[in-house]
């Protein structure tokens, strides 16, 4: 991390510690979870057990796609997960508490613009996968105009956006292929605008930078190769 002068894990995760249930309330009835679970569900592999997912939080994505394992630093959230029926962890992405070759699943959702080393992560992500494992990534692509409000909140030091770090869809296809994975599937949905969401929304196939979120379904670039 050297050379990183953002706030450590453990400062970023006392926000979702102390919001943790505010965080939780906000699913409830909410047409954006229901928008981006529908774009991940319409990805998401059939097998894909024993799965992860790396920032679980309250676990209302793990739970939809019946991930096995939920990890957080925060410890607030993975309560909530808990009783959402999911085995939950506290700890790092950096430094995944698995065997290798061990799951067949994991999944970043929203995670990696938080994470101070998001190469490290996926290389990790990499070790712990089986060798036909599957890598699954949500996120609101930067040039968005999610991705720009998003921004305009982070400058305005919003608890939960001021360390992120969002990314583009170029950056995050070097930050894949540098870690061995390869895109095999992806998904782009919400058009509709920040503060007009009206209506549930069916993902349209590809990747799309100006999509609100995209969905990506990713495997190991390396095996055979």
């Amino acid at each position: 991390m050297s050379g990183d002068h953002r706030p450590g894990w453990r400062e970023n995760s006392r926000v979702f510690d102390e919001y943790a249930a505010e965080y939780d309330r906000w699913f409830d009835e909410s047409l954006l979870f229901e928008i981006e679970r529908t774009a991940l569900q319409t990805i998401l592999p059939p097998d894909w057990r024993p799965s992860l997912e790396i920032g679980v939080g309250p676990g209302r994505f793990a739970q939809a796609m019946h991930t096995t394992f939920g990890l957080d630093p925060a410890q607030a959230p993975l309560h909530l997960a808990g009783q959402r029926g999911i085995i939950t962890c506290q700890g790092q992405a950096e430094a995944l508490p698995f065997r290798s070759n061990s799951l067949q699943g994991i999944a970043l959702l929203f995670t990696l613009c938080f994470l101070a080393s998001p190469r490290q992560a996926l290389d990790e992500c990499a070790r712990v996968l089986k060798a036909d494992g599957q890598l699954m990534l949500g996120f609101v692509p930067a040039q968005s105009v999610w991705g720009q409000t998003l921004e305009k909140k982070k400058k305005a030091n919003h608890p939960f956006y001021r360390t992120a770090r969002f990314q583009t869809v170029a950056r995050l296809r070097t930050i894949l292929q540098d870690s061995g994975f390869k895109i095999s599937q992806s998904c782009s949905t919400l058009y509709q605008k920040p503060g007009q969401v009206t209506t549930p929304e069916t993902p349209e196939p590809g990747l799309d930078e100006q999509a609100g979120f995209v969905a990506l379904l990713c495997g190991p670039n390396s095996i055979g190769q």
